[in-house]
Formats: C-alpha cells, sequence, structure tokens
C-alpha cells in the first residue's frame, strides 16, 4: 500500500514492508536471538528498512513482541486443531515446544512485565485441547481437565527445555508415562 508524501500531497512511496513480513522477521529473531535479541534496529535490518519505518505498522518493542506472541499462539492452535485425542494434543504441544522453544516459553511463561497476547488468541489457541477435553470429561470439567494437562505439559518442556531431567531415566518414556496418566484421570471425571 503506498501513502501520500505529506510534503508534496501527491507524490505516492512505495511500502517496503509489511507488518506479516515484521512479525515473520521477529519470530526468526526470538529463536535465533532470544528475547533480549529482538529489537527494533535488529527485526528492521532483516527486512531490510530503517528502524523509523518499523513505527508505521509497530507501535513499539513492546507491540511488536505482543504480535510475536499472538502470531506464536495461532500457529500453535493450527498446529493442534488436527488432533483427535488428547495425547496428540500433548504430543504436538510438546513438538512445538522442541522447534519454537523460545516462542514457546514466550507465550507459556513469559516472566515479568513481558508484554502478552491479547486473551482471544490464547482462548483460540486452547480450543482444541478444550473440545477434546470435553469429550473425556463432560462439559462440567472441560476447562479444569483442559488446564490440568496445559499446565503439567508446559511445566515438563519447559524443565525438558532447560536440561533440567538430569537424574537419569528415559525422558520420552516419562512423558508418555505422564500424558497416559493425566489422560486416564480426566477420562474418569465424566
Amino acid at each position: 500500500m503506498a501513502t501520500v508524501n505529506s510534503y508534496t500531497g501527491f507524490m505516492p512511496t512505495p511500502d517496503r514492508t509489511s507488518l506479516s513480513r515484521i512479525v515473520d522477521a521477529a519470530c526468526e529473531l526470538l529463536e535465533t536471538e532470544g528475547l533480549a535479541g529482538l529489537t527494533m534496529q535488529a527485526v528492521a535490518s532483516r527486512v531490510g528498512v530503517r528502524p523509523p519505518s518499523l513505527y508505521k505498522r509497530v507501535e513499539s518493542r513492546d507491540d511488536l513482541i505482543r504480535l510475536v506472541a499472538e502470531s506464536t499462539l495461532t500457529a500453535l492452535g493450527h498446529r493442534l486443531d488436527p488432533a483427535t485425542t488428547l495425547v496428540q494434543v500433548a504430543n504436538a504441544f510438546r513438538a512445538f515446544g522442541h522447534e519454537r522453544p523460545v516462542a514457546f516459553q514466550l507465550i507459556m511463561t513469559p516472566g515479568s512485565g513481558v508484554p502478552v497476547a491479547r486473551t482471544e488468541f490464547g482462548a483460540a489457541a486452547s480450543e482444541p485441547t478444550l473440545r477434546l477435553a470435553r469429550a473425556l470429561a463432560g462439559d462440567e470439567h472441560a476447562l479444569d481437565a483442559a488446564r490440568t494437562l496445559t499446565a503439567w505439559a508446559t511445566g515438563f518442556i519447559a524443565m525438558e527445555l532447560n536440561g533440567n531431567f538430569r537424574l537419569g531415566g528415559d525422558v520420552d518414556e516419562a512423558w508418555s508415562f505422564g500424558v497416559d496418566r493425566l489422560v486416564a484421570a480426566i477420562s474418569l471425571a465424566a
């Protein structure tokens, strides 16, 4: 989309980037440089514009982080949506955490003061888990069941990503054990 030059009122200037390109570049930077490396300067460099140009699309770094969190939740929701069982949801959730560990931690354990996604993005990403939890635990316990599974999986994945399983044993077997036991318990709730 072109904008009108404020000096002449007539001369169009081409847009050099789009919001989706900026968010995609920020998502890539988040994984390679971490949250501290996700700067307006770094994103501008990645998309080939000067930093002031980003402010035409993104108000601030906090706004950019929020947009990255929302994009991550959207991607996670798409990943979980085809699942037909809570075991599949949990396994897809774990795979996503391994593929995008920094983004995963941004949306699941953002830390104090870190901008977060708007509520509707979290709700949309949660829908596949809620749908399947409802099928197993009933309407009355669906939200509790979905929260329990998500909280356990988030903790497990965070420990795994941070190298905190140091007592030996097979971590994949521990994951399967935990998921199977949680799903069995959830199915008893109905």
